[in-house]
């Protein structure tokens, strides 16, 4: 009965919690500062009120969307400032192998395919901290990331509310386990995301490679072709 009545209580927390005016301006917050500082789980709150709203109406999804949106994109944008300023190696935790590596990553990358880059690194917990600071450091047009930033960001955050949505039908008295249930699915569905992005880039990287060389054959053959029919100019000690 203890285990019941505290579970119960846990929902109703879940149910007032979530009709509060102020859980849409915290995940904003939650978003803001996930965008350049890698511990704040920005995904599952979004997830996890999606959810519960799917069942009680509240916070409106609509709201839970835009906050989420907004709040990813004032955070992408504060990273590139910041990468700006300081590099890609200005604190500490920047320096730790995993960041530094994905920090390289991303400024070949960006090099490559930037706009590409910046639409789907958003949907990469690491991949989109390294890619707003490198795009900042390396000094990647600002209006340019904006944009495709914005596009990135308010498709993430419907993207968060759909998996929400879609795990919240699975449960619909237990705000609690369909909370649970729903934050599961959002990490399979992040390392899924995750690797599939992984691969989209090195698919690109194949094919930019291929491209490369097909043209260097090409222009080779293009120089061959030019020396064998350009006929050799008579020189004076010929006519000796």
């Amino acid at each position: 009965m203890d285990f019941i009545a505290f579970f119960s209580g846990l929902n109703e927390l879940i149910t007032h919690s979530a009709s509060q005016w102020w859980v849409v301006p915290i995940v904003t917050l939650f978003c803001f500062i996930d965008g350049f500082f890698l511990f704040l789980p920005s995904e599952t709150a979004i997830v996890a009120l999606s959810a519960v709203a799917l069942h009680t109406g509240e916070p409106n999804i609509w709201y839970l969307m835009a906050g989420g949106a907004i709040g990813a994109i004032l955070g992408d944008n504060t990273a590139y400032w910041i990468g700006s300023k300081v590099g890609t190696a200005g604190f500490k935790w920047m320096r730790r192998p995993k960041v530094a590596k994905a920090m390289e990553w991303a400024r070949m990358e960006l090099d490559k395919r930037g706009a590409v880059l910046v639409l789907t690194a958003r949907y990469i917990p690491v991949g989109r901290v390294a890619v707003n600071f490198t795009a900042g450091a390396t000094r990647y047009p600002w209006r340019k990331f904006v944009w495709l930033d914005a596009i990135a960001s308010i498709t993430w955050s419907a993207y968060g509310v759909a998996i929400g949505t879609f795990a919240g039908h699975w449960i619909r008295n237990n705000h609690l386990l369909g909370v649970a249930i729903a934050i599961v699915f959002a990490i399979i569905m992040g390392f899924v995301v995750d690797h599939l992005m992984k691969l989209f880039h090195r698919w690109l990287g194949k094919r930019a490679e291929r491209k490369q060389s097909e043209s260097g054959a090409s222009e080779a053959s293009a120089a061959e072709a030019e020396t064998i029919a350009v006929p050799r100019v008579p020189q004076a000690t010929d006519m000796e």
